[in-house]
């Protein structure tokens, strides 16, 4: 321990040994037991026995008192007390010493020990009174009663040692009293809530030791108990290291199962893996292996098991993902539980077992196991074999391992595996065929039986789910099959095609049907031909009625063997008035399952609708009549078709938009989601965006507007804008679905490229001065980031160290530069308030500067930032150290750059004009003026949209004039012109954003300002090409005076960009859409209009 004085010295040198050796005629051998303890733990038994002995000689001595009627434990007392200074001297030790966590350790193994011999002493001697105190009882209350006190140490180191004492003698500390029991328990609790981390850790340990001897009656109401504390310190905790004592030390229990599961979705990786490698991999037994443990996979509940696989295997970590495939790997082994049956024990028997812990129907976690354990463990893929006999007895974990087997091996190209694995193309129709009559057979008894019973029992829906999933799983591997056997080929096409055209054929089959006949189809027309085909069928009813009349031939000898039907003249159908109720609940069966089919064709197709004319009159006899029912069910279903049908044909989706825009404007939520790359539909749906008010309808928009974005179809600014909007808006708080979106596609949109951060730069002072005035208007009971932190966000965004190397796309790492141009213009808007420029003074210091810039870049920073600091000086000391700071990293890594070109030389460049002229409209600022003018002017001047286009009036201008040529009483009608003039050129954030690849230079003075010479000049800015042409053929003509301003702006007024005007604004476009109604004449129109394009 260095020079540190040892924490504990020799027994005999405290004081115990000398008075012992006082009352014994020969000295004992007095062994150095503290100094040898605290420097290894090999003799820390030796000294245990040592000390004990020493404990018995002290207790031996007793003198009496009040005459012989009592004794006075003298030695018990006086061990005891140097007992304690020991402890004193170890509780100044730091965290982290090993000789003070060894002196820790040997005090609690002294404590267990004494306990250990004191009750095998009360065995030897008989003693059934449980009232009697003996000598270790004695020393472990007087021990803890003394630890208690340094609980309330203001020292962290002492308190740490303390907590850290009583949670190594907790364990075995035997009987103690009542009282000294609540104190101990409510004081742990304190500690539990200690600031310092290290504490906390030890009193979770030391409480979960004491949970197991509280009693739950004992505790009073209202108060929680031990388990409740360690429960919720282990969800709660802020510190990784306390959350984990609690993991790794909570009794693990029916009640606390849950709560362990939970961590799997901790933040903390090693957390994360802790839950799989300690605590369900550990436990799967009971200690002694005789029995299974509350978290063996045949214990835990389906949810439970599937629960911990997913967000196991599904972990970003790979550490995570590998301790949970270790868990699969151990459950693969104990799956079958007690069967130890080793001759007929197999590797399929353990997959298989292991499958029927799942739920094979309803998630995909079962596959994402079975995948693992092929990936893991090679003594099971490598021996697996499916041969006929396998084929011909499926169950659904058979037909699921099977086609989990088969896509592995396609993943992985082992062709070998997969050729030995796939049955004969005949054996396999064969076998669905006999899998599907079956079926049938079985719908057909639950019918009869339905008439009696009037509903079917669990156990029969269970069965009839079992078996559409094997059907299904055979279908699935039918795709993959190898059809070269023409036999085998066309077997399986007739089985398919008769397959979809029965109507008891199940929903969840329909698209594996499909599959399977995509496959076997040679192009997408003869698949689009088949199924209308199949389609016209269903519902040709004159043909089934003719059909019922004939005698029923026996499914097993008729299905899959059916020659093409005979095609006969279709009779006129019969309009709805005249069927039956039941006639119509089987046409509408029917319709639904012809959409049903119509959608899994569409979503195969890759063609275009006018290469496929086949589509046309189901389009029109099928897909819009469904569109105009009032059913929701078919009405879903039809407008899913319609837009797959305008995916595939360009002008049929022009001409549908009206009727999608009015199904979102009306529909429920449930079509609302259906619903939805030209810009009318982009304004619309950020339109949309900003009105609607379901959580849910929000979070699609904002989910497909940021894929969109993210794979480079939209490019507008405005979509980006009303995402950042919506992301930072107080409104979409409780929208978690939104903001975790979002919080996800900023970076990586970000990072993902240059371009999309030189994007977000553009960006950047726009929004801020949108949405730094909305934190400030939130009301009480909402929350808004600060404009520190919104500033903050995009310089993170922004950064080009963070971007990744995309091939064939240059590295840009001047973004940082043109920000701080941005930032530097914007500081000049005497509109901004003085705390957000503050804000922006600070970012200033944050941004990233590369090693080579170009030297027009650094040129025009360095010009803005001395103008800045000449001409709207702040008076703020921190931002204008900022300020300082950053100029002056800017001169010194870019001196070179900096001093080698001439002011005059810099204003002859044509492409610098805008750049000295926004200059020279600058006029400098009083001290006095700093507070208050910038906020006159932003409540006059400030825009109320996202992003815009639009100029200001100039009567702001004129007030704003008038009110800065009072104070300067000497420069009237100068300051007035020159301000007006100021204010109109320097207004518009478009103009401010063309001069980011400028050059400027370091000083110069401020030139004259005559009004009559340069206010024509800086009218000019440089607009669209009509625009620009009109304002020269106006100068050449000639140069107005400057009250002629108010009649011609420099920029059109324009809508603004991030807002849609409404219906009333004058958009004819919009006003159809936003009034439309679901009136019968109107949906006629947009039906003839869809079938008119084609």
């Amino acid at each position: 321990m260095g020079n540190t004085p040892s924490p504990a010295g020799d027994l005999t040198r405290s004081g115990i040994g000398v008075y012992l050796l006082s009352r014994r005629p020969s000295p004992p051998a007095s062994p150095k037991i503290f100094d040898q303890v605290q420097n290894s733990t090999a003799n820390h038994q030796k000294n245990i026995v040592a000390l004990y002995k020493l404990h018995l000689d002290a207790a031996n001595f007793t003198e009496p008192v009040h005459d012989g009627r009592s004794i006075k434990l003298t030695g018990e007392r006086m061990f005891e007390e140097k007992f304690k200074d020991i402890l004193c001297r170890a509780a100044a030790v730091k965290k982290g010493t090993s000789q003070g966590d060894r002196i820790v350790k040997f005090v609690g193994a002294y404590t267990k020990y004494i306990n250990e011999r004191a009750t095998e002493v009360k065995k030897e001697d008989d003693d059934d009174d449980d009232d009697d105190e003996t000598t270790a009882s004695r020393f472990v209350e007087k021990v803890l009663a003394f630890l208690l006190i340094g609980f309330e140490a203001k020292d962290k180191v002492a308190r740490y040692r303390c907590v850290h004492f009583l949670a190594e003698m907790v364990a075995h500390l035997g009987e103690i009293s009542e009282k000294l029991y609540t104190e101990l328990r409510t004081a742990l609790f304190e500690r539990v809530h200690d600031k310092e981390t290290f504490v906390r850790v030890q009193a979770v340990i030391a409480l979960s030791k004491l949970c197991g001897s509280e009693d739950p009656s004992d505790v009073e109401e209202g108060e929680p108990t031990a388990l409740e504390v360690l429960l919720e310190t282990l969800s709660c905790d802020p510190a990784a290291d306390v959350r984990r004592a609690a993991l790794l030390n909570i009794p693990l229990s029916s009640a606390t199962l849950d709560a362990v599961l939970a961590r799997t979705r901790d933040t903390d990786t090693i957390m994360r893996k802790l839950v799989y490698s300690a605590i369900l991999v550990q436990h799967c037994f009971v200690s002694d292996g005789s029995a299974m443990g509350l978290v063996h996979p045949r214990v835990l509940t389906i949810a439970q098991r599937e629960f911990i696989i997913r967000n196991g295997l599904g972990d970003r970590e790979p550490a995570v993902r590998q301790a949970a495939a270790l868990l699969l790997s151990k459950w693969v082994d104990v799956a079958r539980g007690d069967v130890k049956n080793e001759e007929s024990k197999t590797v399929e028997d353990d997959v298989l077992a292991l499958l029927s812990l799942f739920d094979l129907t309803e998630s995909t976690v079962a596959e994402d196991a079975l995948l693992s354990v092929l990936d893991r463990r090679r003594d099971i893929s490598d021996h697996v074999e499916f041969k006929d006999a396998y084929w011909a007895n499926l169950t659904p974990e058979r037909a699921f391992f099977a086609r989990v087997f088969v896509d592995h091996c396609i993943a992985i190209k082992d062709a070998e595996k997969l050729d030995a694995s796939l049955p004969v193309v005949t054996a396999l129709a064969y076998h669905i065929q006999a899998a599907y009559n079956a079926y049938q057979e079985d719908l057909e008894v639950a019918e009869q039986e339905r008439v009696i019973r009037s509903e079917p029992t669990e156990e029969e829906e269970e069965a009839r789910i079992d078996k559409e999933f094997v059907i299904g799983e055979m279908l699935k591997v039918s795709v993959n099959l190898d059809y070269a056997d023409e036999i085998g080929r066309r077997k399986m096409f007739q089985l398919v095609r008769d397959m979809i055209s029965q109507e008891a054929l199940p929903e969840s089959l329909v698209a594996r049907c499909l599959d399977v006949l995509r496959m076997l189809s040679p192009n997408e027309r003869d698949l689009i031909r088949v199924v209308v085909e199949v389609v016209h069928e269903l519902r040709d009813v004159s043909d089934e009625e003719e059909s019922l009349k004939e005698p029923a031939d026996d499914g097993e000898t008729n299905f899959g063997e059916t020659p093409m039907p005979t095609r006969m003249a279709p009779k006129e159908p019969k309009s709805s008035e005249d069927m039956s109720s039941e006639e119509r609940a089987r046409m509408d069966a029917i319709d639904l399952r012809c959409l049903s089919l119509c959608i899994g064709m569409l979503e195969r197709v890759n063609g275009t609708f006018e290469e496929n004319s086949t589509l046309e009159g189901i389009l029109g006899e099928l897909i819009i009549p469904a569109v105009k029912r009032k059913e929701l069910v078919l009405r879903e279903k039809g407008l899913i078709c319609l837009g797959l049908c305008c995916l595939i044909a360009r002008r049929m989706a022009l001409n549908s938009f009206q009727l999608f825009l009015g199904q979102i404007q009306t529909a429920p939520e449930v079509l609302k989601i259906q619903g939805g790359a030209s810009e009318r539909i982009v304004e619309f749906f950020l339109h949309v965006l900003e009105h609607e008010e379901s959580d849910k309808v929000q979070a699609l928009l904002c989910i497909g507007l940021a894929k969109l974005v993210l794979a480079g179809m939209i490019c507008d600014d405005k979509v980006l804008q009303s995402l950042v909007a919506a992301y930072l808006a107080p409104d979409t708080i409780d929208n978690q679905e939104v903001r975790q979106c979002l919080a996800y596609f900023f970076p990586v949109y970000c990072y993902s490229s240059p371009v999309n951060q030189r994007r977000m730069q553009r960006l950047f002072v726009g929004l801020f001065e949108k949405l730094a005035p909305e934190t400030r208007n939130v009301d009480e009971t909402q929350e808004m980031v600060s404009p520190a932190q919104i500033a903050a966000m995009f310089v993170d965004w922004t950064d080009p160290q963070k971007a990744i190397e995309v091939q064939d796309q240059p590295t840009d790492e001047t973004i940082h530069i043109d920000l701080a141009s941005d930032i530097a213009r914007a500081l000049f808007d005497d509109k901004m308030i003085k705390e957000d420029k503050k804000v922006l003074y600070q970012v200033l210091g944050r941004l990233y500067l590369p090693d080579k810039v170009d030297d027009d870049k650094i040129r025009t920073l360095k010009l803005l930032l001395h103008n800045l600091n000449s001409r709207r000086p702040i008076r703020d000391t921190a931002a204008k150290n900022a300020l300082a700071k950053f100029d002056a990293a800017i001169s010194k890594r870019y001196a070179e750059q900096l001093e080698s070109f001439n002011e005059e030389d810099y204003r002859q460049l044509e492409y610098l004009k805008d750049l000295f002229e926004f200059l020279d409209d600058i006029i400098p600022l009083d001290d006095g003026e700093e507070v208050d003018i910038p906020r006159t002017r932003a409540r006059k001047r400030r825009s109320g949209s996202i992003a815009t286009d639009t100029t200001d009036s100039i009567a702001p201008d004129e007030s704003v004039a008038s009110a800065t040529s009072s104070s300067h009483p000497k420069a009237k009608g100068r300051g007035k012109q020159t301000k007006r003039r100021r204010v109109s050129d320097s207004d518009d954030s478009d103009d401010i954003q063309s001069y980011d690849h400028v050059t400027p230079a370091p000083t110069r003075t401020l030139p004259k300002r005559a009004a009559s010479v340069k206010k024509p000049q800086v009218v000019q800015l440089i607009e669209d090409d009509d625009d620009a042409e009109e304002q020269e053929e106006e100068e050449e003509e000639a140069s107005p005076p400057p009250a002629s301003q108010k009649g011609r702006r420099p920029r059109p007024a324009t809508k603004a960009r991030g807002d849609i005007q409404p219906a009333s604004a004058g958009n004819s476009t919009l006003d159809s859409i936003m009034d439309s109604e679901e009136d019968e004449e109107e949906e006629e129109e947009v039906a003839n209009d869809i079938l008119g394009s084609e």
